[in-house]
């Protein structure tokens, strides 16, 4: 185990997220950034998780600890947290479905960002679709990682990234965006219909659809005006 106690080290940026970030980086910003309380409660959460893997009755210690790792890791460091523990203890769908039911808007995040580690098809997408269909910002960017960039079909993956333009989650998160788009020709098709809905309501175009069209290869984007980098207006 990497060992690290350099006091209050950053999360993972936001070029790299929990959900992105290899699992032997987030145990080594976790034990970097945690203070020795902090440090000693995951590993006996982690130690649990691992004794006691999958679901034991009504609720399994593991998840009481997925409840807690917000006010024992803080939030900077909370998913991480949980990410580490939903994968020693190798929760499978059936956990992570009833994770995602029953938890926080927190705990669902950290099971989205768990996928890819744990369910290796296409089995949690409900989970991924579920999220898309929500208005939460952070649950929507974690349901467009790298689970959603291997399984979302074509059609589904371009609705998610037009939901992250309407919503103003930045593309930036959007796992494997530029392989996904490039040559997108009716992802290109939506991202001009919008712009051109936005522009004759006169509202701002978000600078993020330009980013994404000249990914799809559709060519030079043409004059548009932003507020701000993702279109919010004030």
């Amino acid at each position: 185990m990497i060992r690290s106690h350099t006091p209050g080290s950053p999360a993972p940026g936001p070029d790299e997220t929990p959900g992105t970030a290899p699992v032997a980086e987030l145990r080594h910003v976790l034990d970097a950034g945690l203070d020795a309380s902090a440090r000693a409660w995951l590993d006996q959460a982690l130690d649990e998780a691992a004794a006691q893997p999958g679901i034991h009755g009504p609720i399994s210690v593991w998840e009481l600890r997925l409840a807690e790792a917000g006010r024992r890791c803080g939030a900077a460091h909370a998913d991480a947290a949980r990410i580490l523990i939903l994968l020693a203890a190798r929760a499978d769908l059936e956990a992570l479905s009833r994770v995602y039911a029953q938890g926080t808007a927190d705990e669902r995040r950290a099971v989205l960002h768990a996928l890819p580690h744990l369910v290796p098809g296409p089995e949690a997408l409900p989970l991924v679709e579920d999220a898309l269909r929500t208005n939460d910002t952070r649950l929507l960017a974690a349901a467009v990682g790298p689970y959603a960039a291997r399984h979302l079909d074509a059609h589904q993956w371009r609705h998610a990234v037009l939901k992250c333009l309407f919503t103003g989650v930045p593309v930036a998160g959007v796992a494997d965006l530029a392989r996904r788009a490039h040559q997108d020709t009716e992802l290109a098709r939506m991202l001009g219909d919008y712009a051109a809905e936005r522009e004759a309501a006169g509202r701002a175009v978000p600078e993020d659809l330009y980013r994404v069209l000249a990914l799809t290869g559709a060519g030079t984007p043409p004059p548009h005006r932003t507020d701000d980098p993702h279109g919010k207006e004030s």
